[in-house]
């Protein structure tokens, strides 16, 4: 399956707005009551606020030109209460939608980081980390910023546009027709330009996460940079993207500013008509001052709403842009399905802990690395993967840790197909020491109860008295600070070789009916390695044991030996023949 989020099949899959707000709003299920108040507000305080022109006119023609002072006093006191009123509710709706803004935000980002939970190794094979950490943290934030800064301003103004709309017609409806002729206009325009404004602020938000992948990369290998003095490879690469990045946000502003000067003009040009329009009623004597002052109040009413809600509508673009990128992650499902099937449960009578039915394998658009592989692995042998680099040795062992499903054939654990088993049970049946193994920051400890429930509420005299029964008491020795010792992610604190020997003690620990060594002892030392070796051996006699390797001592102990090449598994015999086929491999290539 192609999971690459960034290729055009995925990037060309665009929702509708309604569509998009649809799925969007699912996120709010659980705040229908709070939206419920707060709608309530929105309507008092746009209520409130179109009171205000009425009282203005009122009090215009009924007091102030007759000087009724007192009068015109009172009205004013009571026009201080209504907008001090509609203040009050304006600050409570903001208090509201904030927090519904951050609850949001902390759902929607646990959507995303459970869905990427569920997908496979693959997925994150073909997108950089990240791109995938601005989906997370940046496009998130901005669909938060919509809800809980904007949306109630933009329902508020729609209220306000709305209501001012109906007063503008019913005072004088041809005078009314008139001052809403632009808005017609505006409509039409916001329509044709929307979907151009959400493309650029698509390819903004594509290439801020492009730059957020390049930093992370250049970050994390660093001290390769330093070593090779090639800080101006750095340079170089982070300023395409950050030129890249640049041309997009200039683009992105430039159509999401592009709202505000038309929706302004517009709201000048309907003033201009009603005030022309108005002072000749008012020569006719058909209005009075007062109304017509309260009219140009009502079409500012209709309009100052409108330029709001232009700059609502562009963070609205920019939201839905952000919401895209998520829901590409939201809609992906695994190409690793747990099948319905007979229960894997139970033990199992058979001698083969895995068979390859006529397994082909290719990665997404490459050629294939596998092809109609068959074999079988007994119960408590050691089997050794040889062959040369990218032979394929590696997918094999990805394919019998389920890291990866054949293209066709079957893989058998235990005489089940392995689909049928969940990924908590799989993996505990079978454990991978890679190569370079990743450790997480914390301790000892943490690390090697990783994925291990079992002994998760052992004090460490407990542990240590596990970890001494399974004979691994020498590997932690080389640990001052034993299970308490620190683990940085930067490998500063410990060594490459050190990551190896905790890889090593978490995946022993798990007792697994089957256990993958990939080059696992290539960055320790001889006397390390030994140590290894004989662990192995003490292992329980039901224990299988898959080693990849490229140092031949390392296999020469081996039951049976595999020549991984060319998209074939085949049996080597003895070491000396396993020998003799790396050399003519060598000779060929």
């Amino acid at each position: 399956m192609n999971y690459n989020l960034n290729s055009p099949a995925h990037t060309a899959q665009k929702t509708s707005t309604l569509a998009a707000l649809k799925k969007l709003f699912r996120f709010l299920e659980a705040e229908q009551r709070t939206l419920i108040l707060a709608f309530l507000t929105i309507m008092v305080s746009s209520g409130l606020n179109l009171t205000g022109p009425v009282i203005i006119g009122y009090t215009i023609d009924h007091f102030i030109q007759h000087h009724d002072y007192q009068h015109t006093l009172l009205f004013c006191g009571l026009l201080l209460l209504v907008y001090m009123t509609a203040f009050g509710a304006n600050y409570l709706q903001a208090r509201i939608m904030g927090g519904i803004g951050q609850r949001m935000l902390f759902t929607l980002r646990n959507a995303v980081f459970g869905k990427l939970q569920e997908l496979p190794v693959a997925f994150f094979n073909q997108n950089k980390t990240g791109d995938l950490i601005s989906r997370i943290n940046n496009d998130t934030d901005k669909v938060n910023q919509f809800f809980s800064q904007y949306l109630l301003q933009f329902v508020s103004n729609i209220f306000l546009m709305v209501g001012a709309g109906i007063f503008l017609v019913s005072i004088h409806p041809s005078l009314g027709g008139a001052a809403l002729v632009p808005a017609a206009f505006l409509l039409i325009f916001t329509r044709l330009i929307s979907p151009w404004v959400r493309r650029k602020n698509a390819a903004n938000m594509k290439s801020t996460g492009s730059m957020s992948a390049e930093v992370q990369e250049s970050l994390n290998n660093f001290k390769v940079i330093i070593a090779f003095n090639r800080r101006d490879y750095f340079r170089k690469r982070f300023d395409q993207v950050n030129k890249e990045n640049y041309a997009t946000a200039v683009g992105a502003g430039m159509a999401t500013n592009l709202f505000m000067p038309v929706f302004g003009v517009c709201a000048q040009l309907a003033q201009l008509i009603v005030l022309t329009y108005g002072i000749y009623q008012v020569a006719n004597g058909n209005f009075t001052v007062g109304l017509l002052i309260s009219y140009l109040a009502y079409v500012n009413s209709f309009y100052t709403p409108i330029r709001q809600i232009s700059i609502l509508w562009a963070n609205f673009q920019v939201a839905l842009a952000g919401w895209d990128r998520i829901s590409q992650i939201l809609t992906l499902q695994s190409d690793l399905p747990v099948l319905a099937g007979a229960s894997a449960n139970g033990h199992s009578h058979t001698d083969t802990v895995m068979e390859f039915k006529d397994v082909h394998f290719s990665y997404p658009d490459s050629k294939p690395v596998l092809h109609n592989v068959s074999f079988q692995l007994q119960r408590g042998k050691t089997y050794a993967l040889v062959g040369p680099t990218g032979g394929g040795k590696t997918t094999t062992a990805s394919l019998i840790a389920r890291l990866y499903d054949p293209t066709e054939g079957e893989v058998m654990l235990n005489g089940k197909d392995i689909r049928i088993y969940e990924p908590a049970e799989r993996s505990g049946r079978i454990g991978f020491i890679l190569q370079e193994p990743f450790l997480f920051t914390g301790t000892i400890r943490d690390n090697i109860l990783f994925g291990n429930e079992q002994y998760a509420a052992y004090s460490n005299e407990q542990l240590a008295a596990v970890i001494q029964e399974a004979q691994l008491e020498s590997l932690l020795a080389r640990f001052e600070g034993g299970l308490d010792t620190k683990v940085l992610t930067t490998g500063d604190s410990v060594s490459l070789g050190q990551k190896q020997l905790i890889a090593f003690i978490r995946a022993v620990l798990r007792r697994p009916d089957l256990l993958i060594l990939d080059e696992a002892t290539a960055n320790i030392d001889t006397i390390t390695e030994q140590l290894l070796e004989k662990i192995l051996q003490q292992l329980p006699d039901t224990t299988t044991r898959v080693i990849i390797a490229h140092r031949l001592n390392t296999i020469e102990n081996a039951d049976e030996i595999f020549f991984v090449n060319g998209g074939e598994v085949t049996r080597a015999g003895s070491l000396d023949h396993a020998v003799n086929m790396l050399l003519h491999e060598k000779r060929e290539s």
